[in-house]
């Protein structure tokens, strides 16, 4: 059986909660307090983080890497596009997420210095995106990717970090509640997400 150390609130333990959920699988979690880690995550994962995937003898840590390991293994539903064209692109656009979107992250969760830079970096890329939703019911069309698996637990998390959106996004809202009501997702939720929206 698998075991994810995942972080209660963390959004990128949240990523790799959701693939699994979504994949319907035999697994464990394993619920990590960031505040109080265990000793034992430092020494599976030299960068001391979650999540971390046990699997037998291997042992990954990075969400994107998680779960596009979990894709490949479980292709079913497959959450990468199958064509390497398109594969592609959705790796320039998880690459891009992570630039853009997630490289913050740290700031917002302690509400630090400089956090509303990142308020105002965030609102503005998740407006940009919101257009494509006026025509298509996920980032990749009409079929739940790796990339809605990416940016949802952002989106879940905006009024927690004080994001608000402009009424330009909403397409984007629309989508979001689109995403937030598949039972991957719902399941995939800790006590702790649930209260972080109304």
């Amino acid at each position: 059986m698998m075991n994810l150390y995942s972080g209660t609130t963390d959004p990128f333990s949240h990523r790799c909660r959701i693939v699994l959920f979504e994949k319907g699988m035999d697994f464990q979690v394993i619920d990590v307090d960031l505040d109080h880690k265990p000793e034992d995550i430092a020494v599976i994962n030299p960068y001391n983080r979650v999540p971390v995937l046990v699997d037998r003898d291997l042992v990954l840590h990075e969400a994107n890497i998680i779960n596009e390991y979990i894709d490949e293994r479980f292709p079913h539903p497959q959450l990468m596009p199958p064509d390497p064209i398109m594969r592609a692109r959705a790796r320039q656009f998880l690459h891009t997420f992570e630039q853009e979107l997630f490289a913050g992250i740290d700031l917002l969760e302690k509400n630090q210095k400089g956090a509303d830079k990142v308020r105002t970096q965030v609102r503005e890329q998740l407006t940009q995106l919101a257009p494509m939703f006026t025509n298509q019911k996920f980032m990749l069309g009409d079929d739940f990717s790796m990339l809605d698996v990416a940016v949802a637990p952002l989106l879940w998390r905006l009024e927690h970090y004080g994001i608000d959106l402009p009424k330009a996004a909403a397409p984007l809202m629309k989508y979001s509640e689109r995403v937030f009501s598949r039972q991957g997702f719902i399941d995939s939720l800790t006590p702790s997400e649930k209260v972080m929206r109304r």
